[in-house]
């Protein structure tokens, strides 16, 4: 655009600069900001905690107000984690030593570089140019120092400013709006779970057919005794192969015998009192009763080549589906495919996550998810269908009473919670006829499928918010967003005063060789610090 000019970064701003010698003193509090006060992608960070000089003098980043925080590592970076900062208690703050800090010169508007530096092509530029090891990749100064940045003339960034917070401010309005719709269908959801397993959602149809249902505690009676006769035919099989390996006089080692069937701890009067008051018919249970034994995945080191078979991972996981498009493959012997074998019904169960929301949240195995095996994060949950409807137990782990139970349960170890099979055997779920189990689906299905539809379309709208707001950034930076003033400094002549007065700044004596004034301090190894001459060699 006309008026405007490119320049490096290093060239109108100063980065990671020093604090200047005695700016303060002793345990005179100051701010302190640490990478969780800045928000992802919104610009947002809090000041309010404070620490002593003291404490902070040595080990971490200083900063001051206008300047713009960039935060430097993977993930943080990724996220948006960059803010302008606001006054700060007794003149400078201090933070997390994964921020740079960028110091715009005289002429340049603070938000208006905050906004460059923190959209999404500049984000996405700056990711490609990370250096480190994985999951510590960081920002590297001299390519935040070389990038360079469109400067319009001084007056039209503050224009261009104002109109980008103008433009989102009606934005968030709308995206607020969505976002509070979302929480507003979880709630429903919620109801309607609620509703459908206190027996409420098929009352009508449980009246319609009183006489012909069988009774919660008769299921549970004729569950169990299938179990024990079920026991009763492995055993005597076992025995059967035992007798035939003796007689062969086989050198492979002697059948093992069945496990006896866990015996699951009866319901608490402490339990049961936490829980609902269930229609007549209906009854509560532990979940062990209802499946087979949980099988854990396999730890099968895979990868992203296609030789093998598919392997569920978490990340497969997705709103109570499997999504097979981020799959990694693995060779397994005819044993191990056997042992990790999924059916259709089958339910893979997150074990094991960073975040205590995540444990516990499954997927329902359908028909063409059966072909893939799956990994050690997940256990495998599989309904015994004759007496529970897979979706039906399904959606019951999804019932906030349930939720509850299982964020209770999961234990945490170095910051990763876990559950493990016992434990989710002893989740106590209700449980009703399989007549209305059927039924309790069928009108669940209707209504979650209205759910999904709706929270798909707001998802939509939410990625088109961004893609607007990325969208209002990209003209900003271009000189589309607010109109030029002819009357407005070209930019060309703002860079040159910039230099002029840095220039000037080098130019005062401090009666010390290369150091500069308390207000200037670069960094060693900054594009702005004089460089020190060699210093020469001894002779002998």
């Amino acid at each position: 655009m006309k008026d405007w000019v490119v320049a490096k970064i290093e060239e109108i701003a100063e980065i990671n600069p020093r604090l200047p010698k005695d700016a303060l003193t002793g345990e005179i509090p100051v701010s302190f900001v640490p990478m969780a006060a800045v928000g992802a992608a919104d610009g947002s960070i809090d000041v309010s905690n404070t620490r002593p000089y003291s404490n902070v003098q040595k080990g971490f980043t200083t900063f001051k107000e206008g300047d713009v925080l960039f935060a430097k590592i993977t993930p943080c970076m990724e996220n948006g984690k960059m803010a302008v900062v606001p006054e700060v208690m007794n003149g400078y703050g201090f933070g997390s030593t994964e921020f740079h800090v960028l110091r715009p010169l005289t002429g340049i508007e603070a938000r208006y570089l905050y906004y460059y530096v923190s959209g999404k092509l500049f984000r996405q530029d700056a990711e490609h140019n990370m250096t480190g090891a994985v999951g510590q990749r960081r920002v590297p100064t001299p390519y935040l120092a070389a990038s360079e940045i469109p400067i319009p003339p001084h007056k039209e960034q503050r224009r261009i400013v104002t109109k980008i917070e103008e433009l989102f401010s009606e934005l968030d309005k709308g995206i607020e709006s969505f976002k509070t719709a979302r929480e507003q269908l979880k709630v429903y959801r919620q109801a309607l779970l609620k509703h459908a397993f206190e027996g409420k959602l098929t009352a009508a149809w449980r009246e319609e057919n009183k006489d012909k249902l069988e009774t919660a505690e008769v299921l549970l009676k004729r569950i169990q005794a299938e179990r024990s006769e079920r026991y009763r035919q492995q055993v005597k099989a076992w025995e059967k192969a035992v007798k035939e390996w003796e007689k062969s006089g086989k050198v492979e080692s002697k059948p093992g015998k069945p496990s006896h069937p866990k015996e699951l701890p009866p319901l608490t009067a402490d339990e049961l009192a936490e829980l609902p008051e269930l229609p007549k018919g209906w009854g509560y249970t532990r979940i062990g009763g209802l499946i087979d034994d949980p099988t854990y995945g396999t730890a099968k080191k895979c990868d992203y080549q296609t030789i093998g078979i598919g392997v569920l991972r978490i990340p497969n996981v997705v709103l109570g589906k499997i999504d097979a498009s981020d799959l990694k493959f693995a060779l397994f012997s005819d044993e191990e495919i056997s042992a990790y074998k999924l059916f259709a019904g089958d339910i893979l169960m997150i074990r094991s996550n960073g975040s205590i929301s995540i444990v516990g949240k499954g997927a329902l195995v359908s028909e063409r998810d059966i072909n893939h095996l799956f990994a050690g994060y997940l256990i495998r949950i599989r309904p015994q269908k004759q007496h529970v409807k897979p979706e039906y137990l399904h959606n019951m782990l999804s019932l906030h009473s349930v939720r509850k139970q299982i964020e209770q349960k999961a234990k945490s170890t170095s910051g990763v919670n876990n559950i493990n099979s016992v434990e989710i055997q002893s989740l106590v779920v209700a449980i009703c006829n399989i007549e209305e189990q059927c039924q309790i689906v069928q009108e669940l299905d209707s209504s979650l499928s209205e759910i999904h539809q709706l929270d798909q379309t707001i998802t939509t709208a939410l990625q088109q918010a961004e893609t607007l707001r990325q969208s209002i950034l990209k003209k900003a930076f271009s000189g589309q967003l607010v109109p030029q003033d002819p009357n407005d400094e070209p930019a060309a002549k703002l860079l040159e005063r910039i230099k002029a007065e840095r220039a000037t700044v080098w130019a005062i004596p401090t009666g010390r060789p290369n150091s500069r004034t308390k207000n200037q301090g670069d960094p060693p190894g900054s594009p702005l610090r004089k460089p020190r001459k060699p210093r020469a060699k001894a002779t002998k």
